[in-house]
Parts: structure tokens; sequence; C-alpha cells
């Protein structure tokens, strides 16, 4: 693997929650957001045990609160979708404020609200604690396909590069007196979107000859190496998990 590549949701700390090996905690937030899942969408308060749960790992971890739920607004779109669900699902209608709501739409809204937030606050606790190289190190121990974790390699290291492309090109755009105002404009803009394919295609070309010509012959070469993780790590992993679990099992007896 190559040299590491920060991204700005990982937030650099010496907590337990950063120490752990890396996919020791890719299993372990596999395994909670499995759990959440599983969960009845009718044990509402299951999910508020599984939220704090979060909350105590972010403590833990030492990330701030308001850190936590300003990357929390990745989910938007999906609450958009859970809101116009009581108002767009057919069946039995209740009135809430002088609205006639579907009361399986209620429902299903609370389902991905409730299962989606969750599963984003795992998922960015995740990404806050673990830098990005040592995550492809952990996907790499847990046996995934190796031409995978290549892709998923290259799309970190040249995705910020293809970024620079664009704001470049629309810097030049800029300079030349062009701002996209309306409709007439997107065409300027489908062109742009053209030439930068047509520059990242050429750039990707480049790159693979390069490594070709240094040496690459399928399989790129591994600096540092996730080194196995001990019993006493993966109990420290499974804790949230385990703790879940006890909530499911609890929440399916209750509501069956």
């Amino acid at each position: 693997m190559g040299a590491g590549h920060a991204h700005k949701l990982y937030r650099p700390g010496h907590s337990p929650v950063h120490t752990l090996p890396p996919h020791c905690k890719l299993a372990a937030t596999f395994a909670f957001v499995l759990v959440v899942v599983s969960t009845p969408r009718e044990a509402v308060w299951a999910f508020g045990l599984y939220a704090v749960l979060l909350a105590a790992v972010a403590a833990l971890a030492r990330i701030p609160a308001g850190y936590l739920l300003r990357r929390l607004l990745i989910e938007v779109p999906f609450v958009a979708f859970a809101v116009l669900m009581p108002f767009v699902a057919e069946g039995e209608r209740v009135e809430v404020l002088g609205m006639s709501l579907s009361v399986s739409g209620l429902w299903g809204a609370w389902n991905v609200l409730a299962k989606g937030t969750l599963g984003v606050a795992a998922s960015v606790l995740l990404a806050s604690t673990t830098e990005l190289r040592a995550l492809l190190l952990g996907l790499e121990r847990l046996r995934l396909p190796p031409l995978l974790v290549q892709i998923a390699t290259f799309m970190i290291r040249y995705g910020d590069v293809i970024t620079d492309e664009l704001r470049r090109m629309s810097v030049a755009r800029r300079s030349r007196g062009f701002e996209a105002r309306g409709v007439r404009h997107w065409g300027v803009l489908a062109k742009t979107a053209g030439a930068l394919f047509i520059r990242s295609y050429e750039r990707g070309e480049r790159v693979y000859l390069a490594m070709v010509s240094r040496g690459y012959t399928g399989s790129m070469p591994v600096i540092d190496e996730a080194a196995a993780a001990t019993r006493a790590q993966w109990g420290r992993a499974s804790a949230l998990p385990l703790t879940a679990l006890t909530v499911l099992v609890a929440a399916v007896c209750l509501t069956g």
C-alpha cells in the first residue's frame, strides 16, 4: 500500500478507539449496523439505547458532539425521502396537525430515519478514528478481494487529483468572465464535464504506464501490513456489537 492519505473525516487522536486495529473496528461496525437493521421498528426504545452506545463510543474516542452532528448532514437526502413517506404511502390514515398521514408511512419514515442515522453515525465514528490507509489495510486483513482493495485505493488517491483539475478549470472559466447563471450556460458546463472526463482518462493512462515502468504487475506493494489483533483487542472491539445484540434480543422478545 502506498503512503498515507489524510482525509477530512479523520480526527487524529490517541484514544482507546483510535488504537484498535482497523480490521477489528471494521468488523465491529459492520456487526453493529447489522444488528440495528435487524431491530423491529416498533422497538423505539431499542434505537434510543443504540444511540446511547454510539455516544459512549464517541466520548471514549474524544469525538465532539458538534463534529459528529455536522458530518451527519450527509444523510439529508434520506431525511427528505423519509418526510415524504407519510404523505404518499397508502393504507390506514391518521390526522396529525390537521394533515392526513399514512400510519404505515409514519412507521416507514421512522424506520428509515432511525436505522439510517445510526448507520451513518457508526460509519462517521469509524472514519473519524481510522486513517483511510489503515482502513484499506484492514479490508485486506479481512480477506476482501485484492482487486476491490486496489480499486478503492486508486479512487481515494486520485479523487483529490480530479477535484483539483475541476477547480483549475473553474478558475479558468471565471478568469474569462464566465458565470453559470441559467439554462443557457448548461452547454458550457456539459463541455467542461466532457473535458474533465478526457483529461482524467488520459491522466489515468499516464499513471498506469508510469506504474508499469516501475515494476507494477497487478498488486500494490505493502509498506506496513496491519498487525494481527490480540484477543483483548477483539474483545474491546466486540463490546459495541455484543451489547447491541443484547438489546436486539430483548427487543425481539418484547415485540414478539
